[in-house]
């Protein structure tokens, strides 16, 4: 399968959940971007249309680059997200994988997120 085609397979996708899966403040859209070296994720709110949390494998200001395989890294992400979250007492959300596979760092990052103690 040539890349132009995973994206226009990915996007097709993409649409379609995204007719169905929305979030609210009390329960917000995580939503998951994967790029080869870095994962983004995010909570948002899309009544309102604002990102409540965010949280990325992509050293911020004073934050350390996270080391280790891509996985374990995506499962840091998680539980990073899910520690912010609950700081702004979000407990439960909507996972909306963005056109991805569940497998590999969309897979470890959710479980991250469920062990940092958000429900979905």
């Amino acid at each position: 399968m040539s890349s132009k085609s995973k994206f226009v397979r990915r996007q097709r996708i993409k649409r379609r959940v995204r007719s169905v899966v929305s979030g609210t403040e009390q329960r917000p859209r995580l939503t998951v971007f994967r790029s080869l070296s870095h994962i983004y994720a995010q909570l948002i709110d899309d009544v309102n249309g604002h990102t409540l949390v965010a949280a990325s494998s992509m050293p911020s200001k004073g934050a350390s680059l996270l080391k280790g395989k891509k996985s374990d890294v995506s499962r840091e992400v998680g539980k990073a997200l899910a520690e912010k979250a609950k700081a702004k007492g979000i407990d439960a959300v909507v996972f909306d994988r963005n056109g991805y596979r569940y497998h590999g760092r969309v897979k470890a990052l959710a479980e991250g997120a469920r062990e940092g103690g958000l429900k979905f």
